[in-house]
């Protein structure tokens, strides 16, 4: 697992990456976008977290894919291609089939980029941007952010204090499984209850959200900075000329129809797939020049 290189850069460079990719993830259904977006994502989630991430992309993002791409064409009959019948009599069709995937690949693809986005923008960066401008959304929207990774650990922690007393959900008959597991939910619950009054009271003691108040972290927009969200900001407006002018959109319902590629089609793809690899292209620039640096040494 290398350092991230893009993750030193200001947090609003992170910050409107993320948006971009985010909602163009969410938004743009057309099969290369999807295809450049998901790779690019993988590929990052990799250099973030090493193992841990191709272990968390094959064993729940590819099954989670594939079985949001099977059941879509199971309730979804629409589509004029029709493939075959099943035995209740509804069709599968392809445009069910290729819609499902779509759909699937869509969801699995913003579920990486989330992955990416909690190792990059830290709470503090996110207070650093928004603390001033909306304190109380900012605190609430950083510790619902910090919600996943910290009650997980915190309730392995819960889960091994009660296992040592005979409580655990692995232990005993199964109605006795289900009251330590409600037991281990309770305590769970006014821990995380009692930890949030805790962070509110500590954040107004220390002054959060009066005028000029200073942040814990400082950061300097330098050139470096300047330069890299002129090349993000450039890559967004040609993705969104393209969006203007249909080259992002494809119709799956009643029949597939999508724009046929052209020059400018292209550009927009290969400005997509440059934004979303920004931060693998900053990393590998930066590794280079590191390594060079060290051999002249």
């Amino acid at each position: 697992m290398m350092k991230d290189r893009f993750a030193s850069f200001h947090p609003i460079v992170n910050f409107v990456f993320f948006v971009a990719v985010l909602l163009f993830s969410m938004v743009f259904m057309h099969p290369i976008l999807q295809v450049l977006s998901l790779l690019s994502a993988v590929i990052y989630s990799i250099l973030l977290n090493g193992k841990k991430a191709v272990k968390f992309n094959l064993l729940y993002m590819l099954p989670l894919l594939l079985i949001t791409a099977v059941l879509n064409p199971l309730f979804n009959h629409a589509g004029i291609t029709i493939l075959f019948y099943l035995k209740n009599g509804n069709p599968i069709t392809l445009e069910s089939i290729l819609y499902g995937i779509s759909a699937a690949c869509m969801f699995v693809t913003v579920m990486v980029w989330f992955s990416c986005y909690n190792a990059v923008m830290t709470s503090d960066k996110f207070i650093y941007l928004f603390g001033k401008i909306m304190p109380a959304l900012s605190l609430v929207f950083s510790m619902v952010l910090r919600f996943v990774p910290r009650y997980l650990t915190q309730i392995k922690v819960i889960s091994n204090a009660q296992k040592c007393i005979g409580r655990d959900v692995s232990q005993g008959s199964m109605l006795t499984r289900a009251k330590n597991g409600m037991t281990i939910l309770s305590i769970m619950t006014t821990w995380a209850l009692e930890n949030a009054i805790e962070t509110a009271d500590s954040m107004k003691s220390r002054g959060y959200g009066l005028p000029g108040r200073t942040s814990f972290s400082l950061f300097r927009f330098d050139n470096r900075d300047k330069v890299v969200l002129l090349i993000v900001l450039g890559f967004i407006v040609l993705v969104l000329l393209g969006a203007a002018m249909g080259e992002n959109t494809i119709r799956f319902f009643p029949s597939i129809k999508a724009q046929a590629m052209t020059p400018f089609s292209i550009a927009v793809y290969i400005a997509y797939f440059g934004l979303c690899m920004m931060p693998v292209i900053i990393n590998v620039v930066e590794d280079r020049k590191w390594k060079r640096i060290e051999s002249r040494i």
